[in-house]
């Protein structure tokens, strides 16, 4: 069985950051690629973020040259580190893993005050 468990969200001021941190129940060298998706009340969920086994990196342009995704394949996390943050960053951020057709963890409240 896998599982994942998002952590590090929060309250912050506009122009701040927070670290989110993924934690996954198995080694992440055996997930193709995990990505971090967000949704704020009223909207779809919404892809942000995506590393693969190799590192390659893809981030939306919301959040691009502001986010930043990493892996520690000792650890079994992936990570979010989110600066310059905007009110228009405030969601529940979810960990999605592409393994056995898509795993997702429980999300993670980050808001963002003006």
């Amino acid at each position: 069985q896998v599982w994942l468990v998002e952590s590090g969200g929060g309250y912050v001021q506009a122009g701040g950051s927070l670290r989110l941190s993924c934690a996954a129940s198995i080694s992440i060298s055996r997930i193709n690629t995990i990505s971090w998706y967000r949704q704020a009340p009223g909207n779809q969920r919404e892809w942000v973020a995506t590393i693969s086994t190799g590192g390659t990196q893809d981030y939306a342009d919301a959040v691009k040259g502001r986010f930043s995704i990493s892996r520690d394949n000792a650890a079994k996390r992936v990570y979010l580190e989110m600066t310059s943050l905007t009110p228009e960053d405030t969601a529940v951020y979810y960990c999605n893993a592409k393994i056995y057709g898509g795993v997702w963890g429980q999300g993670t409240q980050v808001t963002v005050s003006s």
